[in-house]
Formats: structure tokens, sequence, C-alpha cells
């Protein structure tokens, strides 16, 4: 291998790489923890050093050379490559201390997680703990996250995967609500009902009807990205919402709609990265929540 060819610095590609998916310096400098300036240094040495340009200022807008395009696809297999690096080094790592990032839903995060990391801080206190709250999926093999709580099986080969629980789901609602409205006893009577949603409104609508309601965008004039916020306004006694039991659990204000109904049931699935599971601390993690969450109404 001729090593003399090979002269520029790793965190240069980054540069560009983080200006590209992010698609400003701004944005990429944000990314990366730096300020603008510096990044667009790091860029235009790439440049310097490649003899090659690599962007074009069009208005406020960068676009790609396309010098810059056939860079592209090397970049991000290098970065690939350094991710892969990375997830083998922490693997090996055997201490017991550090950060672990744990992505789950806002409402798994809010009112299920505190109580396993309450146990966590015990057994292993210089564990540092990053909760991902997020409804969207995050990419464990990007590094992302290390331990993901999950409601989907991941097809990744890379990734293991724990089927540790199935969540019960039923509709609920304030008492002070009900005792306003009236309690319905069919779904038919549901219809009449305010809905809380959270997510999008038309999915949840395909999702519920097919159990026997009749439920259209009129039901649901309020609802939330956030599940946690959509949670706050069902036990303000703005309508009925979809939620788990042992969410609902711990708020003694709510009360099971049509209590006698056959739950929703969903899996919880806990997955890392296989390299990750050779690292102490993570595999400590992983096997609390585990046990946790296996013992836990979700």
């Amino acid at each position: 291998m001729n090593w003399q060819s090979v002269s520029f610095d790793w965190n240069q590609a980054r540069a560009f790489l983080a200006t590209v998916e992010e698609g400003s310096l701004s944005a990429a400098a944000r990314a990366l923890g730096q300020t603008q300036p510096t990044l667009g240094r790091q860029v235009a040495a790439l440049e310097n050093e490649l003899n090659i340009v690599l962007f074009e200022r069009i208005g406020r807008s960068l676009v790609l050379t396309q010098s810059g395009l056939e860079l592209l696809d090397h970049v991000r297999a290098m970065s690939e490559a350094a991710n892969r690096i990375s997830l083998t080094a922490s693997g090996q790592s055997q201490t017991i201390e550090g950060q672990i990032r744990i992505t789950a839903s806002d409402v798994m995060s809010a009112y299920i997680l505190p109580t396993a990391l309450k146990k966590l801080r015990e057994i292993a206190p210089l564990v540092e703990i990053d909760v991902v709250a997020a409804n969207d999926i995050r990419d464990l093999q990007l590094r992302e996250a290390d331990i993901a709580i999950r409601h989907i099986r991941p097809d990744q080969p890379d990734l293991i995967a724990r089927l540790v629980n199935e969540a019960t789901v039923h509709f609920y609602a304030s008492k002070s609500y009900l005792d306003r409205h009236g309690r319905p006893e069919s779904f038919d009577e549901m219809s009449d009902h305010a809905f809380i949603g959270f997510g999008n409104n038309d999915r949840m609508i395909e999702h519920l009807n097919p159990l026997g309601l009749s439920l259209t965008a009129k039901n649901f004039r309020l609802g939330s990205e956030c599940g946690v916020v959509a949670w706050e306004m069902a036990k303000n006694d703005l309508g009925i919402i979809v939620m788990s039991d042992g969410v609902a659990a711990g708020a003694p204000g709510m009360e099971r709609v049509l209590p006698d109904m056959e739950p929703i049931v969903f899996p919880i699935w806990l997955t890392t990265h296989r390299e990750l599971h050779t690292s102490r601390r993570i595999r400590l993690v992983f096997d609390l929540l585990a046990e946790f969450l296996t013992k836990q109404v979700v």
C-alpha cells in the first residue's frame, strides 16, 4: 500500500460528510458540536489536500460538485467502517462505567423506565444513562443508541433482540370526563366521544376501527405527536385515549373505558448490537432491563 498517498485527515472527511447529510455548514457544525468556522476550515482543508472543489455555493445553498458526488460514496464507506471500529472497541470494554444510550418511546421513557433506572443506580452508580425518548426508530448500527426498547422486532442481522413482554392496551379517560359525558357501554357509543390522538390520527383510526369502532377525524380534535402530552390531555378531562395498562395503573384519576373488552396486545422487544453485547456495562444494563420489563406490567 502506498501510505504516502493517504494524506488527508478523517476529521476533514467527516466534516464533508456531515455537511452533505445535514444540508449546510451550520447544521453540520451543530451535529458535530463544533463552530461553523472550524467546520468550514476542515472542508476547505480537504479540498486543498485533494486538490478538488467539493461544493459550489448557489445563493445561500451549498451544492455538491461532480467531484464531491464521486467522493461521497467512498467517504460514507469510511464512516461505516469508523462506526464498526467504534462498536468493536465499545464491545471490548470491561469496565462497569461510561455512558449508555437507551432509546424508547416518550411514554415508556417517562412512566416505565425510571423505576428500572433507580435499580441500576444502586447496582452500577458509575454508569451514565442517556435516555433518548423518541417515537421513531433509532438506528443502533449508526450508534444513535446502544439499547432500544421497540414494539417491532428488528430484522438487521447484526442486532440481538429479545422478546421481554407483551403489553396490554385499553381505552382510558378521566373519571371526571366520564362523569360529565357518560360511560360508553359499546363500541357504537364510543363514536359519540372525544378522543386524544398521538402520532398519526389517520393511522390510529385505521388500527382502531377494525376492532368494531366507527371513528373519524371528527373524534380526534385534540392530540400531539408526543405521547406524554397526549396522556396529560386525557388526564385533564379532554377525552378518551388509548394507553398501556402499565402506564394507566400509575394514574389513579384515570378509568378504563369498556373494562370487559379484550385488550389490544403488542410485543416489547429489547434490542442491542451484537458486538456491544460483549461489553460488561451493556450486558449489565441489557439484562437488568430484560428482567425488569419481563416482570413489569407495561
